[in-house]
């Protein structure tokens, strides 16, 4: 990773993730989640003061430095423990059905193989537990000048923002790595380009 990605990315992230009209959003998709959850792409703990009292414990998969040292204040300040346990979601250092529940917030458009991460949080995940997710990807099928639009800009995005796409397929996504979706809600962020605000907010089941 160069200067750029390491040093001014997660900066960013921290600035847009910290919009005001996140808030209601990362409330939505924290509601249900209970007992030791593994939260990837953790960035700087946005979604911390939004973790219910159900939830008692946190291993935060984030692979910056930078992010995790920005995150200080928040884990010190929020009632969850959280912990930070592992640097690549694709790889999860943890026994097979170990956590109730998962979180994925604005992260799926960013790993490099998030194929590979999803099935990796089943693997975790004990039966009958959850994948909370909030991620921005390809617009709606019938929305086509959207996505022609995402499609151009995506190599634009993907240097401007750490490797972040456009035009992952969200809800197939979750879908193609075994698990059963039981609430999704389509939208556009309020405030956001359309190509660049293309919302997934759903749960789904091991």
């Amino acid at each position: 990773m160069g200067f750029y990605a390491e040093r001014i990315v997660p900066r960013i992230v921290d600035v847009v993730g910290g919009m005001k009209t996140t808030e209601p959003l990362r409330s939505r998709v924290c509601e249900g989640l209970y007992g030791e959850i593994v939260e990837i792409g953790f960035g700087s703990g946005r979604n911390v003061p939004f973790y219910p009292d159900t939830v008692t414990g946190v291993a935060a998969i984030e692979p910056s430095d930078l992010g995790w040292r920005l995150a200080r204040d928040r884990v010190h300040a929020g009632l969850t423990p959280v912990r930070r346990a592992g640097l690549d979601s694709r790889y999860l250092p943890f026994d097979d059905e170990t956590f109730d529940g998962a979180l994925s917030t604005w992260t799926l458009c960013t790993i490099p193989d998030a194929d590979a991460a999803l099935r990796e949080v089943r693997r975790v995940l004990k039966p009958g537990g959850t994948l909370h997710f909030l991620e921005h990807g390809l617009a709606p099928e019938e929305d086509e000048d959207v996505r022609r639009l995402q499609h151009r800009l995506d190599p634009l995005e993907r240097r401007l923002f750490g490797g972040c796409r456009l035009t992952r397929p969200i809800a197939g996504m979750v879908t193609a790595a075994g698990f059963t979706i039981t609430d999704l809600d389509v939208f556009y962020e309020k405030g956001a380009p359309r190509a660049m605000g293309a919302a997934s907010l759903g749960v789904a089941v091991r």
